[in-house]
């Protein structure tokens, strides 16, 4: 089975907690903090990994999650950085963030690799809120808490050249023929489950990428046939090769069978139906090509099409369709982002000093990174750790816009996953 797109859940690892803890040494009476920071959590990360074709493995297992940092404990002692996790993909996975709906990263490159999920940092032990004032900190930060995303992974295949057409129109045949790729080829429809790539020597030092796209039929634009699943990885091509069966021996009118593949392309895409496009005639050496072949050539020239009468199983006519392929891919530019209609829009963290308040069905939110994070961290459980988070809302002007907003003793008020009442 082929699989191009799979949604799953990814979670990076929290941030392990500093350690709150006193130096208890034989003749050292006053022992100062000692508590280790927490280690990191590990990140979430993706390899673009050319030797894999499909993503059925993430049709197997769905969430994925990596580790936690170690606690720190006394004595200074740091807790080890959590475990990453990597994740292969095949070169030409698109990955989306189903929350925001924008693609975050294009994995476009062999060996390109990104972080998709981010580890929080450790939490910091007693030994960094020694002051000149507070020499006995009994409070330490918790782990910063991980990002956990829910993502759809999209496979669109990278190739130079796409080949279509109607089902059996000898899609398969050529590329076998042209390159060492050894597709599934029988006489029924959609034999073609799995698009097919194959690399194409013209001469010394010159090559292109062909990729064998699974039959288009009326209404794949639409889904249906193969539909979607396929006319994405179309998108990825620089350029289009279309097959015409000229033969005579179906019951299928080549004039229609051309004109519906080009609909369906521009039903499903401005792009596919402004990308240049050769036409091949093929099984022009079968008897009943002779009278079909001056009619399709006059018409498609008529077009302003590039014609040419192939064999795909006697490869007469190919090299010459070889050779106007590579001339037609030398005026082509390699575009530096293949991305075919979206913007990518990577990851950046928001500034930490960045924040809002307002008040939302009686309840007022504060949002901002750097107030979420530390809120987070904090111990709402040791009285010394919330009088320090009171202090930095204050410092930060927080607690005085929510007086300005009307807060009042005792009103509730939400920062991040918190939620408790404003003292004033």
């Amino acid at each position: 089975m082929f699989v191009d797109e799979v949604i799953i859940h990814l979670e990076a690892g929290r941030g392990g907690d500093g350690a709150v803890s006193f130096r208890r040494e034989k003749h050292v009476p006053r022992g100062g903090p000692d508590g280790g920071d927490g280690g990191r959590g590990g990140d979430v990360i993706m390899i673009a990994d050319p030797m894999l074709t499909t993503l059925i493995d993430f049709r197997m297992r769905r969430e994925y999650k990596a580790e936690r940092g170690v606690n720190g404990s006394d004595n200074k002692k740091f807790g080890k950085n959590g475990q990453s996790i990597e994740l292969r993909v095949p070169v030409g996975t698109q990955v989306t963030d189903l929350k925001t709906g924008l693609v975050i990263t294009d994995l476009i490159h062999a060996g390109q690799r990104e972080i998709i999920a981010k580890g929080g940092r450790g939490g910091r032990g007693n030994i960094h809120f020694v002051s000149s004032t507070h020499q006995t900190p009994r409070f330490a930060e918790k782990g910063e808490p991980a990002e956990v995303r829910d993502i759809r992974l999209d496979l669109k295949i990278l190739a130079d050249v796409g080949l279509i057409g109607f089902p059996n129109v000898g899609k398969s045949t050529l590329i076998s023929k042209i390159s060492a790729a050894r597709p599934k080829i029988a006489d029924y429809p959609f034999t073609t489950l799995v698009p097919n790539l194959g690399v194409v020597q013209v001469a010394p030092g010159k090559s292109f990428v062909v990729a064998d796209i699974p039959g288009l039929i009326e209404g794949a634009s639409g889904g249906a046939g193969l539909g979607h699943q396929f006319l994405r990885h179309v998108e990825r091509t620089r350029m289009l090769v279309h097959l015409v069966d000229v033969s005579g021996l179906t019951m299928r009118d080549p004039f229609e069978d051309f004109a519906i593949v080009n609909r369906e392309l521009t039903a499903y895409s401005d792009h596919l139906a402004g990308l240049p496009q050769l036409v091949a005639l093929n099984k022009s050496d079968m008897p009943g090509a002779a009278e079909i072949v001056p009619r399709m050539r006059e018409f498609l020239e008529g077009k302003d099409y590039e014609v040419f009468e192939i064999s795909a199983l006697t490869n007469a006519g190919v090299q010459d369709l070889l050779y106007a392929i590579s001339r037609a891919l030398d005026a082509i530019p390699v575009p530096l982002i293949t991305e075919a209609d979206q913007e990518v829009i990577r990851f950046r963290a928001p500034e930490d000093d960045k924040w809002e308040a307002e008040l939302h069905d009686g309840v007022y939110v504060v949002r901002g990174r750097g107030i979420e994070r530390v809120t987070a961290m904090t111990d709402m459980n040791n009285p010394d750790g919330v009088r320090r988070l009171q202090r930095i809302l204050e410092k930060a002007g927080v607690v005085s816009r929510l007086r300005d907003l009307g807060a009042a003793h005792g009103d509730t008020v939400r920062i991040g996953n918190f939620e408790f009442d404003f003292l004033d």
